[in-house]
């Protein structure tokens, strides 16, 4: 798999690792911003016990952005424990720290607690209104420090996902994963993908002997399938839709799309068509990703194509 992609937090300096604790009150939200953030890029880990945080923030073998979730849950997590991490971490010149603070008012976390029938981590038993209270006496501190603030009693789950990205996503963009793959028609369509174009239509450099054992990767036989006089104007069509939709499954919410090209043997026009649109969408500045399932096969020796 070949990616082309960005970086989260890129607008910090490239020698400093970024490194985000995720906290507040159990039903304010702390999970879908975990998932944002591991849209944005970043690795995410959520309730790891307290004494393991530190050798994993400080792993040097790692430069991916870092987001921690930690709530009354973690094993080990006391308020003093949380502080002092924050501490020891302020001084480390390679780390940019933040502490994420997700707050809600208590009859809206009651509310989500009786609309999904979930018993409150910290109500040992009672009414989860009991371990609201318990939970908002443990965390005050924390809310006190945070770095960022984000109050969700009037935010449903799109609302929080923007509200995050704009804190976190790099240039506070709203992020979307593009997955372009090959597929030969003969072994099935490829599960989940979103969109799909057939290219058997095309001129199949199958059937000149020179370029029979190569790919679509090869300049030889993308420059052949290229020569077909249905090539340019498919392939532009493909991109425009590309350039039309992406932008508004983006603002939809969506943070992985995939696009798929398909042939009878996966191996040459479908390979040259995935690769030129995933360059073109790379140019133009979308996190790409490209998959050639059949060649891939070939590779991971299941037999040939």
């Amino acid at each position: 798999m070949t990616d082309v992609s960005f970086s989260a937090g890129s607008d910090l300096p490239v020698n400093r690792r970024r490194c985000v604790l995720v906290t507040g009150p159990s039903g304010a939200g702390r999970s879908t911003a975990l998932n944002v953030l591991e849209d944005a890029g970043f690795e995410t880990i959520d309730n790891l016990p307290m004494n393991m945080l530190m050798g994993l923030i400080e792993d040097s073998t790692q430069t991916r952005p870092l987001a921690l979730g930690i709530d009354a849950r973690t094993r080990g997590f006391s308020t003093n424990a949380v502080l002092d991490l924050m501490s020891r971490l302020s001084g480390r010149s390679e780390l940019s720290v933040d502490l994420l603070y997700l707050d809600c008012a208590p009859d809206v976390l009651l509310q989500r607690f009786s609309e999904t029938r979930r018993r409150h981590p910290l109500s040992d038993g009672g009414p989860p209104i009991a371990g609201i209270e318990r939970e908002e006496g443990l965390l005050r501190p924390l809310r006190s420090r945070a770095d960022v603030l984000i109050e969700t009693t009037h935010l449903n789950i799109h609302q929080l996902r923007t509200e995050v990205e704009q804190w976190f996503a790099p240039d506070g963009k709203r992020l979307l994963n593009v997955s372009v793959q090959s597929f030969s028609y003969k072994r099935g369509l490829p599960r989940s993908v979103d969109m799909v174009f057939d290219c058997r239509f095309l001129r199949n450099p199958h059937w000149e002997p020179s370029l029979r054992d190569a790919d679509g990767r090869d300049s030889a036989v993308a420059a052949y399938v290229k020569e077909d006089p249905l090539f340019a104007s498919f392939a532009e069509q493909v991109f425009d839709l590309s350039a039309l939709l992406l932008p508004a499954f983006r603002e939809e919410g969506k943070s992985n799309i995939s696009i798929a090209f398909g042939c009878t043997g996966g191996k040459h026009r479908s390979v040259a068509l995935a690769e030129q649109h995933a360059l073109r969408l790379a140019q133009q500045g979308w996190q790409v990703s490209i998959r050639h399932r059949e060649l891939d096969r070939q590779l991971e020796g299941h037999g040939t194509l």
